[in-house]
């Protein structure tokens, strides 16, 4: 609520209204006539104070202007008319208001702080800082100079910075509710989690039904990896603002985080009741959806996604992901190369691609997608293996054993790579060093006899092979 903050001693606003608006009226008449029974300062100050309290800024300026024609040196006069062009969101009038009333009291701090408000909303940061310096210099203990200090600090990411403003203030009232709760969003973004959380707790404290410190500190509990904590404090914030669809987006992700998808699906649905357009809304019911086997569902939910941003490359991807686990390949296929022309540096949605390409035959332009992923995630070594696999089982025995060498440069007890590579020597005619690659991978993982027998029957009874398989 506005309020004058800042006057002198001897002009302690808010005072008693007394007046009354029938008073007010009759003051209005007058001066409209031109009367100049209203020649009395205390008076018009107290109609101001009546005006600004009603929020009827046009009227509380018009007469601070009246003020001003008794009284053109007050400084107060002028602050009080800045404060109200402020309100009316005429900051640069308003900072010219404050420049006249510091050349009629350069020592006022007040004058300086409120000087500073105007600056910031003007987004001129940097003077603002300097405005409440000064403020500082006349008082060093002056509360809303440092939080604003502090506040502007944040605007400007020096997060260390306002925790020292911040820490100060507390050290002159440690109750003083603000200043913990921007120390609390200080430490989040310095990943002081810990730290972050314990401000909050000091805020809510002192201030229990503050909706946004409760979300704010559910928001941290979650990077900590304390869900069910997190969860608590959403619903806290929900007790207090029902109305607030972030928290219950933000409840879901936990209860999904928790593997607790059905109760994620109903915070989900409570989102979308409220924001039905919420696209990462739609998207996570389609990620939960999809985690329950629910795949229907989840093409549904990522649909409704991309009904409300057809750019959204997650959601093609998602529901991709959903038409592969129904063997719906091509249209799989098709929602991956629609996502990749949108965001073409994902490597996942590549080997998702070049999966879908292999199930469709499509083997040249698989082996094109396995490229990107590994151009992107050169250190992937299921890719190198699913790569070299599919060159071995198209006979491309150089490519493969490269391949594959990749993958076991990464991973070198990866059995079904150890097998691959042991099928490459075999059809590039290395007998000797293919029964070695099959020893090994016999060894690492017995299952894997059952797929040679399988491959290679008449090898199997062979000399050579069936001693190997008996082992």
């Amino acid at each position: 609520m506005p309020a004058f903050d800042h006057f002198d001693d001897d002009d302690q606003y808010p005072r008693p209204n007394r007046h009354s608006e029938d008073d007010l009226q009759r003051f209005r008449e007058l001066l409209r006539n031109g009367e100049k029974d209203i020649n009395s300062a205390e008076a018009l100050e107290e109609i101001i104070q009546f005006y600004f309290e009603h929020e009827q800024f046009e009227e509380a300026l018009s007469f601070t202007e009246r003020l001003l024609s008794f009284e053109p040196y007050s400084a107060d006069a002028w602050q009080r008319k800045g404060m109200i062009l402020n309100n009316l969101v005429r900051y640069d009038e308003a900072l010219a208001c404050y420049d006249q009333a510091v050349a009629f009291n350069p020592a006022d701090a007040d004058i300086y702080v409120n000087r500073a408000m105007a600056l910031d909303n003007l987004n001129r940061l940097d003077e603002a800082l300097e405005s409440l310096e000064r403020a500082l210099e006349f008082e060093p203990v002056h509360e809303e100079a440092l939080f604003l200090k502090g506040v502007a600090l944040e605007k400007q990411d020096r997060f260390e910075e306002a925790v020292a403003c911040f820490r100060r203030i507390l050290t002159i009232n440690s109750d003083n509710h603000d200043a913990w709760y921007e120390l609390g969003y200080c430490y989040d973004f310095l990943d002081q989690l810990e730290e972050s959380v314990k401000c909050y707790n000091e805020h809510l404290n002192r201030d229990p039904f503050n909706t946004n410190a409760w979300y704010n500190r559910g928001i941290v509990l979650n990077r900590i990896g304390r869900f069910a904590q997190a969860i608590e404090s959403y619903e806290l914030a929900l007790a207090i603002k029902e109305d607030f669809p972030a928290a219950y987006y933000n409840m879901g992700n936990a209860y999904a985080n928790l593997g607790q998808l059905q109760e994620a699906i109903k915070a989900y649905k409570q989102t979308l009741e409220l924001e039905p357009t919420d696209v990462p809304a739609w998207h996570n019911l389609g990620n939960a959806y999809e985690g329950l086997g629910r795949y229907k569902d989840a093409i549904e939910s990522f649909t409704m996604a991309l009904f409300h941003d057809d750019s959204h490359y997650e959601s093609y991807f998602g529901r991709g992901c959903s038409y592969d686990a129904l063997d719906d390949s091509k249209k799989a296929l098709a929602d991956y190369i629609r996502a990749l022309s949108i965001f073409n540096e994902y490597p996942e949605l590549w080997y998702a691609r070049a999966d879908a390409e292999y199930n469709l035959g499509r083997y040249p332009d698989c082996l094109s997608s396995y490229r990107m992923v590994l151009k992107l995630d050169p250190n992937n070594a299921e890719a190198w293996f699913d790569f070299g696999d599919t060159l071995q089982e198209l006979g491309r025995t150089g490519d493969a054993l490269d391949a594959l060498g990749r993958c076991l440069a990464l991973t070198p007890s990866f059995a079904p790579a150890i097998y691959s590579k042991g099928k490459a020597l075999l059809f590039s005619g290395q007998k000797q060093s293919a029964l070695a690659c099959f020893k090994e991978a016999f060894t690492l993982d017995p299952g894997l006899r059952k797929g040679f027998v399988a491959e290679y029957p008449s090898l199997a009874i062979s000399k050579d092979f069936s001693r190997l398989l008996k082992k």
